[in-house]
């Protein structure tokens, strides 16, 4: 059904019709097939309103309203959290206040980003706004409830329409929003889409409850180390000699030797520790250019598909044959970020067939009856390491982790009982998470069967 002809004849009167006056061949010999047994219509036709978000300085320091960016939208679903607020006015509130069940859709960054769509979902008294490359669409739920809108864009069909409206350029690649709205939608059944909604709602269920089980690790942990109460100072001035900084250091900018690093290390010191490089043995793996990339092969792990609840899915291979020697994340081993966003880690639960990026390190926890991975995860992720991530790869722009300070990296160690605990919890977390996503995958997998063969099927 996807598969477009190698050349499309198309009327000059057809380009003009469209809103941005496409003649770029790959929109027109891309364009999806219908299935003539289901009845279609336009998103636009389908939409209550469509949005830009706001365009505005953020801030890390929770000042105005938490505010939704391009990268906080994940599996069909918006975030629960995000990590930077917006100061605005009650004015500019009214206008950009996220509502429940909002669709959210990416409409600007790389290729791979550009078309992510999710759900919002209101689950306390906060209010959430929206940053100007995600645009906000409300349907028409007489005719397409969100959680089907989301679904359909999410997939292989939404997509392949998307990608072929998108604009690629040298650094990025953008969708108008007017494009997604000339995009063919079939318009199944409301009992069929309340049912999708059915499973949205009990993935959302499983989660919250994740990722509750998930903050008492956290609680646990701090309240192990006794950085429970901790927060970090906001002193901006430290007096040091030169033997205790640039001597013994190497450094000179100012921002490495802000109170709260010390602070930290210091709470860290005061009980049983050691160093990363001690507990882990460190690999990393390799960076080919991207002319080696491709559509298929064996999957390329990036920065980009790795946060510290799993892996997305890659949308960029190797060819197996050039890279039969170089290292695949193993069962137990923890994926860590050194470049871009830096300290973020992940466990991996069994053996995978892929390669990660050189800007993603191995670790491999050298004795596990004195550190359990999944504790040592759950440190890597905590503010406890994340201080000491954002003391060693500031003073760039690309931020970038030196395996060397990698190594360096104090960590506590607290008894193989509590860790078990820890351990435990987060286990019980990813198994919901796991289950959360699965019934997400169905609720796609029944879209794309139904738009292919039928809503019964």
């Amino acid at each position: 059904m996807l598969e477009g002809l190698e050349v499309s004849e198309v009327l000059l009167s057809e380009t003009i019709e469209n809103k941005d006056f496409r003649t770029d061949s790959d929109f027109w010999t891309k364009q999806p097939k219908l299935n003539p047994n289901l009845r279609y219509d336009k998103i636009g036709n389908c939409l209550i309103s469509a949005q830009y978000g706001i365009s505005l300085e953020m801030n890390e320091i929770n000042k105005g309203y938490p505010i939704y960016r391009m990268n906080e939208i994940h599996n069909m679903l918006c975030d629960f959290e995000v990590d930077k607020c917006a100061d605005i006015t009650q004015t500019e509130l009214a206008i950009f206040k996220l509502n429940d069940r909002d669709v959210l859709f990416n409409r600007t960054n790389s290729f791979e980003w550009v078309g992510r769509t999710g759900i919002y979902k209101k689950l306390d008294n906060r209010d959430f706004i929206f940053a100007s490359y995600l645009v906000r669409f409300v349907p028409n739920e007489k005719v397409i409830l969100p959680e089907y809108l989301t679904t359909f864009l999410n997939t292989k069909f939404g997509i392949w329409d998307i990608k072929r409206r998108a604009r690629q350029s040298i650094n990025q690649t953008n969708v108008n929003p007017e494009e997604v709205k000339q995009i063919d939608i079939p318009l199944l059944s409301i009992p069929f889409q309340e049912k999708l909604k059915e499973l949205f709602d009990i993935s959302i269920q499983k989660t919250r409850k994740s990722q509750a089980l998930y903050a008492s690790a956290e609680k646990l942990l701090l309240e192990a180390v006794g950085l429970d109460t901790f927060t970090p100072s906001r002193k901006s001035v430290n007096i040091k000699s030169f033997a205790e900084s640039f001597g013994s250091t190497g450094r000179l900018d100012a921002e490495y030797y802000q109170p709260k690093y010390e602070e930290v290390k210091n709470i860290i010191l005061l009980q049983r520790h050691d160093s990363l490089g001690n507990i882990v043995s460190i690999e990393k793996s390799i960076e080919p250019g991207s002319d080696a990339y491709q559509e298929t092969g064996i999957p390329f792990i990036r920065v980009s598909n790795l946060s510290k609840w799993g892996l997305s899915t890659p949308d960029i291979h190797l060819a197996a044959i050039n890279y039969e020697k170089v290292i695949r994340p193993k069962k137990d081993t923890i994926l860590m970020s050194k470049d871009g966003t830096v300290g973020i880690a992940y466990k991996v639960n069994a053996d995978m067939n892929s390669i990660t990026s050189g800007a993603i390190l191995h670790l491999c926890v050298r004795d596990v009856n004195s550190v359990l991975p999944d504790y040592l995860t759950l440190v890597l992720n905590s503010k406890l390491t994340q201080l000491q991530a954002e003391r060693d790869a500031g003073g760039s722009i690309i931020q970038h982790w030196k395996p060397s300070e990698i190594a360096e990296v104090l960590i506590p160690i607290v008894n193989i009982e509590t860790q078990i605990q820890i351990a435990a919890l987060i286990q019980e977390s990813f198994t919901l998470k796991a289950e959360s996503e699965k019934l997400l995958a169905k609720a796609k997998q029944a879209v794309e069967i139904a738009i292919e063969e039928g809503e019964d099927k």
